[in-house]
C-alpha cells in the first residue's frame, strides 16, 4: 500500500490554487449549501407541474417520522376504490392498522429465523444481518398483500394513528432490543424448549405493540358523509370483511416488476430476496426483472388506461424537496467541482451509490411525440410542501432511480406470465433489491 507523500501533497496544493475556478467556488461555498449552489435553473420549464395524462386523486397523506411508505402507498390505492364506490370526498384507510399486523408478523418472522440460524457461526453474514437490521417500518409489495390478505384493512377512524406510530423510532428500537435478547435466549440454550420461549415472546410483543399503538379492533362500524352531505353506516364488520366487500380490491392480479440491469440479474426471469418477509405462511416476495424500455413500457400503459401505479425508488438521489422535483440535471455538482462521478445504473447497484428507500405512486405521466418526459407523482410526506404534496420526476431521473413497479397481470404478455411461472432465482438477505424493506 502506498502511504499520502507530504511532497506530493505539497504539489497538489500548488496545483490547487493556481485553478481560479477552485478560488471562487471555495469561496462562495464558504456560506452556501452545495445543493443551493449547484442548482440548474435552465431545467424548471422540463419540470414544470403539467402532464399529458393525469389520474385524479386525493390528497397527499403523512408518513411523519416513519419509515412505512409502503404502507401508505398501497392504502392509497386501496382508499380510491372506497371514494369512488362511496361518493366520499376525502377517505384514508388506516395505516396504524397494517403497521400494527406488519410489525407482529415480521416479530415471528425473526424468531423463525433465529431458531432456523441459531446453530450457525455468530459472523455469519445473514445471521448478523438479521441482529443488526431487527424490525424496522420498512416493507415491500408482497408483505402488504400478505398483511392485508390475512388482517383486512379498517377506515383511518376506526384505528387512528398514535404517537407512536407516527414517530416509530424510540418504540423500534425497544422492540429491536427485545427481539436481540431473545436471540440470545435462543442460541445460548442447548435443550431449550423453543416452543415456550417463543410464546412467550410472542405474548410479551402482543403486548407492547397494544401499549404503542393501541389494540386493533376485531369489528368496526363504516361511518362517513358523501359528497352530499348524506350520513351512511354500516354495523359490525371485520376488517377482512371490509377489505373483501367494501374495498374490492384483487390484490392477486397484481406483480412486482423490476429493473435491475446488474450481470448477476438476467433479464425476463424471476427473482426472491431469502429471509426477507413479515407472514410466514404468506407469498414470499417475487419480482420479474425487464429491460427499462419494457419495464417502463408496462407503468406508462397502466396509468394512460387511468390506474395508478405503486413504485420503488431512491428518493435520496438528486432530490428538490422543497420544489418538489426529482431530475437528475437539476444539481451540477461535477462542474463546481471539477469532476465526473457518473456512473451506470447498474454500477450504481454494484457499488452501493443507490438502491431502493422509498415506495410511492405514480399518478401521471406526460408523453410528448410518443416520449415520455415527465411523471407525476403521490407522496406521503404531507400537503404542506411541493404541488400539495405532490411531485414531479424527469424520464432521466426515471430511468436511472425507479426500480420497482406493481402493474396489473393483464397488461403482460403471455410470455411474462410464464416467466412468473418460473421458480425465482434467490438473492441474498443484502442484495440492493431487498433494501426497500429496510
Amino acid at each position: 500500500m502506498r502511504e499520502v507523500s507530504l511532497d506530493e501533497l505539497s504539489k497538489k496544493r500548488s496545483e490547487y490554487y493556481q485553478n481560479i475556478k477552485f478560488t471562487i467556488s471555495r469561496r462562495a461555498l464558504n456560506r452556501t449549501k452545495i445543493s443551493e449552489l449547484t442548482h440548474v435553473s435552465e431545467q424548471y420549464p422540463k419540470t414544470r407541474y403539467y402532464f399529458s395524462n393525469s389520474i385524479k386523486t386525493m390528497e397527499a397523506t403523512n408518513q411523519m417520522s416513519s419509515g412505512r411508505c409502503w404502507i401508505f402507498a398501497g392504502l392509497n390505492i386501496l382508499r380510491e376504490n372506497v371514494a369512488k364506490r362511496y361518493n366520499i370526498k376525502d377517505f384514508e384507510l388506516s395505516q396504524n392498522y397494517v403497521a400494527f399486523y406488519d410489525k407482529l408478523e415480521k416479530c415471528n418472522y425473526f424468531i423463525e429465523s433465529i431458531i432456523k440460524l441459531r446453530t450457525v457461526n455468530k459472523f455469519d453474514r445473514t445471521f448478523n444481518l438479521i441482529l443488526s437490521n431487527g424490525i424496522t417500518d420498512g416493507g415491500q409489495w408482497d408483505m402488504f398483500v400478505n398483511i392485508i390478505k390475512k388482517y383486512g384493512v379498517v377506515p383511518k377512524d376506526a384505528f387512528p394513528e398514535t404517537y407512536q406510530s407516527s414517530n416509530t423510532k424510540e418504540i423500534d428500537a425497544i422492540i429491536n432490543r427485545y427481539l436481540r435478547k431473545t436471540a440470545c435466549i435462543i442460541r445460548k440454550g442447548v435443550n431449550t424448549d423453543l416452543d415456550g420461549i417463543k410464546s412467550k415472546a410472542m405474548q410479551e410483543i402482543y403486548e407492547i405493540l397494544c401499549t404503542a399503538f393501541g389494540v386493533p379492533p376485531e369489528v368496526i362500524d363504516f361511518e362517513y358523509e358523501d359528497k352530499d352531505e348524506k350520513y351512511h353506516v354500516y354495523k359490525n364488520i371485520t376488517p377482512v370483511e371490509f377489505l373483501k366487500d367494501f374495498v374490492e380490491f384483487d390484490y392477486d392480479n397484481y406483480v412486482s416488476i423490476i429493473n435491475a440491469p446488474t450481470k448477476d440479474k438476467p433479464f425476463n426471469e424471476t427473482y426472491t430476496v431469502q429471509f426477507l418477509g413479515n407472514v410466514i405462511e404468506g407469498k414470499p416476495i417475487k419480482y420479474l426483472n425487464l429491460d427499462l424500455k419494457r419495464f417502463k413500457e408496462l407503468v406508462v400503459n397502466q396509468i394512460v388506461d387511468g390506474e395508478v401505479v405503486w413504485f420503488g425508488s431512491d428518493c435520496s438521489q438528486y432530490q428538490d424537496r422543497a420544489g418538489g422535483v426529482w431530475d437528475d440535471e437539476t444539481f451540477d455538482e461535477n462542474t463546481l467541482f471539477q469532476i465526473d462521478d457518473n456512473m451506470s445504473k447498474d454500477e450504481m447497484l454494484d457499488y452501493w451509490e443507490s438502491a431502493m428507500n422509498h415506495a410511492m405512486l405514480f399518478t401521471g405521466v406526460n408523453i410528448e411525440d410518443g416520449q415520455t418526459t415527465k411523471w407525476k407523482i403521490q407522496n406521503s410526506w404531507g400537503k404542506d410542501h411541493a404541488f400539495k404534496g405532490y411531485h414531479v420526476a424527469t424520464d432521466s431521473w426515471f430511468d436511472k432511480y425507479v426500480y420497482q413497479a406493481v402493474i396489473n397481470k393483464k397488461y403482460l404478455t403471455e410470455e411474462e406470465l410464464g416467466y412468473l411461472k418460473m421458480e425465482p432465482n434467490k438473492l441474498d438477505l443484502w442484495d440492493p433489491m431487498g433494501t426497500l424493506a429496510d
